[in-house]
């Protein structure tokens, strides 16, 4: 799975691509197979209220996957207490 995010404050769309290529590209040439993406789009990344981010964690409960790409971890989140 790959998990993308980009803020409302100096960000845009193509932010999301420029994330989606680099996690592909990394898949790729560590033979992981991608099995969808969570995106969630002008999300602030201080806390996880976010809609994909949700159902990123209620997903993981399922085992389908094993891992998540991230471009950067601060796409993942902001707070580091939360992250952890």
């Amino acid at each position: 799975m790959i998990y993308a995010r980009y803020s409302s404050d100096n960000q845009s769309e193509q932010s999301i691509e420029g994330q989606l290529r680099v996690c592909e590209e990394y898949a790729q040439k560590n033979n992981i197979l991608i099995l969808g993406t969570y995106i969630d789009r002008a999300m602030t990344g201080t806390n996880d209220n976010r809609p994909d981010f949700q159902k990123m964690i209620k997903d993981s409960n399922r085992r389908e996957w094993e891992l998540v790409l991230v471009y950067k971890l601060d796409r993942f989140s902001r707070n580091k207490y939360e992250m952890a």
